[in-house]
């Protein structure tokens, strides 16, 4: 049998007892340290190692259908923004014909029944005359100065803005009148 089939043997060569701190005699410092007790506190305990493996995988699978379904959510926002802003056309149709009186008979309850089932997945219009100018919401596409306004406003809206779940989908086509120079 070789040196290494013998497997790791260890000599502590220290002078002092670490345990007492009392100086060794010359022959215990070469002896192998006397082997710790095996008793059941100190094997490991089967059932509270799978235990905690068992909290840790439910825990992943916890956190891994939370984001599965957070990644759906976002998914089908996302296809309904794009269906919706395809409409948009559509409804800028719809609200010039109403704004000439040509909205009336079939084409009005079509119209209507359209704006009704884009309101109830969550479109909405925004920019009126009067609101505050917001650069993130509305698309100025002409200036002037007022005397009759505090802050930058929109004082005319050529094309409605829409959003979808907080999410701009088309800026609002505004003119915007700035307060007068004093």
């Amino acid at each position: 049998m070789s040196e290494s089939d013998e497997g790791v043997k260890i000599t502590d060569k220290r002078k002092l007892d670490p345990e007492t701190g009392e100086p060794r005699a010359e022959g215990v410092a070469d002896a192998a340290p006397e082997p710790e007790p095996v008793g059941p506190e100190t094997v490991p305990d089967p059932i509270a190692e799978l235990t905690a493996d068992l909290q840790r995988v439910q825990a992943e699978f916890s956190n891994y259908r939370k984001r599965v379904e957070r990644d759906r959510e976002a998914v089908r926002d996302a296809v309904i923004a794009k269906t919706l802003s395809e409409l948009l056309p559509v409804l800028d149709d719809i609200g010039r014909a109403r704004s000439h009186g040509e909205l009336e008979g079939g084409f009005k309850s079509v119209g209507e029944a359209l704006e009704a089932t884009v309101a109830r997945l969550g479109l909405t219009a925004f920019g009126q005359p009067g609101d505050e100018f917001d650069p993130m919401r509305h698309e100025a596409i002409a200036h002037e100065h007022s005397a009759e306004v505090k802050t930058s406003t929109c004082v005319a809206v050529f094309q409605p803005g829409y959003e979808f779940a907080g999410q701009v989908i088309r800026a609002a086509i505004v003119s915007v009148a700035d307060p007068a120079a004093e």
